[in-house]
């Protein structure tokens, strides 16, 4: 009886395990296939472009934490014109920027749609003097530049009734205590993403406020499927409780090496991520070369963020960065695009990328670097060293090699001045076979 009933446990235990893995896991060899594209890709645009842009204040938040009332915040519907938006502009700089992906805000916490939705809600076509749908032609001129398409889509729905949220026809209640009210919030949520869906057939759905309930709550694993149906081969972001498939960490890039498989930095120009004329902090685009290059250093990418005020326009300072980015990224695109995260810490000091063959190792050398750089730990013979972008070739020395030791020595390259780029040199040293390195503790036992 006891081996009968163990038989019978084991194999239910199998049934759930099993049913579990499949609800809340993707085969392995099924999410890296699809993956390769967004791994190979580097760099994406975010656009952050919503009635915010009007008064130039927080997107959402103002009215969630109190700077403005939800009224007045709701109000700036009537002051949004995209008079001067011009789409095919727009992906135009993007492709120019490097970029091979963009992702815009098609509805943001405030619950604004960008687009003509059937549902009965905020849009820019039924609620403000665009009175237009700005995602249909924006994603077309994508697809003429052969630039994946992105949906920003917020699960928070702050401006809705049905939603526990803090607007004055909505109250804060637990969904268990009016399960009927989330359930229609759930069904107007779940109608939208499907809009989008199915007009727009997004590359990739970056989705954002999954904090406030769980992934049961959201119905996560349902959004998941329900999107895949209409496009098996999309990918999402990982703010969707566990069912996503890479990870954003947000203004602040790792300091060491994260160990998902794939994620993207998230990150402003500026401060901000929405049109805010006082803010002045803008990067240089040596600063943001340089946390681009951290980034895909260690495996990941950029989502870089721009900012367009209610007429469309794009700031100037944001138009030169992007264009300054896209001359080096198209410069040094060997180094960048295709490639795989580079040396563990502790071998070279600055940023660096291999060829996916491990053949070609690339640095990334920050600053103004002048005269000797210094790699540790390399086991393999260099071939040649290339200054990528230019012409030039640059010679190795090899420091401290001792002839009855297997460990290598210490490789020193000494870099001219007038190799340097205006930004950031990179070197290509083509090895003798794939990367190979020393990671012991010297001459210690």
């Amino acid at each position: 009886m006891i081996k009968k009933f163990l038989l019978k446990l084991s194999f239910i235990v199998f049934l759930l395990v099993n049913s579990v893995f499949a609800q809340s896991k993707i085969n392995p060899d099924s999410i890296k296939t699809k993956m390769q594209w967004f791994a190979d890709a580097k760099l994406g645009i975010f656009i952050h472009w919503g009635i915010y842009s009007v008064k130039g204040i927080d997107e959402s938040w103002s009215f969630y934490n109190k700077k403005i009332s939800h009224s007045d915040y709701m109000a700036q519907l009537k002051g949004f014109t995209a008079s001067k938006y011009n789409p095919e502009e727009w992906a135009a700089l993007i492709k120019e920027s490097g970029a091979k992906y963009a992702v815009m805000t098609t509805k943001h916490h405030d619950g604004v749609a960008l687009w003509n939705t059937k549902q009965k809600h905020y849009s820019m076509v039924k609620n403000s003097p665009a009175k237009r749908d700005l995602l249909t032609p924006f994603y077309a001129a994508l697809d003429k530049q052969g630039i994946k398409k992105g949906a920003y889509f917020s699960l928070i729905d702050w401006s809705y009734p049905d939603y526990p949220g803090f607007t004055k026809d909505s109250t804060r209640y637990k969904v268990s205590d009016d399960p009927a009210r989330w359930q229609r919030f759930l069904s107007f949520n779940q109608a939208q993403i499907d809009e989008v869906n199915k007009t727009f057939k997004p590359d990739l759905w970056w989705f954002d406020g999954d904090w406030e309930h769980s992934a049961e709550e959201w119905k996560t694993p349902s959004i998941r499927q329900n999107i895949l149906k209409i496009k098996p081969e999309a990918i999402l972001n990982g703010r969707l409780q566990g069912y996503g498939d890479y990870d954003t960490p947000e203004q602040n890039f790792p300091v060491t090496r994260p160990k998902f498989n794939w994620w993207e930095l998230c990150m402003t120009i500026n401060n901000n991520w929405g049109y805010q004329p006082q803010d002045t902090a803008w990067k240089t685009p040596y600063e943001i070369i340089a946390i681009f290059a951290d980034a895909i250093s260690n495996g990941g990418n950029m989502l870089l963020d721009i900012g367009p005020k209610e007429d469309g326009t794009i700031p100037e300072q944001e138009v030169h960065v992007l264009k300054e980015l896209g001359k080096w990224n198209k410069k040094h695109a060997e180094a960048i695009f295709s490639t795989v995260g580079g040396l563990p810490q502790g071998h070279f000091y600055g940023p660096t990328t291999l060829s996916k063959d491990s053949t070609v190792l690339y640095l990334f050398l920050p600053g103004k670097v002048a005269g000797n750089i210094m790699v540790k730990g390399l086991k393999n013979t260099i071939k040649t060293i290339r200054v990528v972008g230019t012409s030039r070739k640059l010679e190795p020395k090899v420091v401290g090699k001792i002839s009855w030791s297997p460990i290598p020595g210490l490789v020193f390259i000494n870099v001219p001045e007038d190799v340097q780029d205006e930004y950031m040199t990179v070197l290509a040293l083509e090895l003798d076979k794939p990367l190979s390195l020393y990671q012991g503790q010297g001459g210690l036992k």
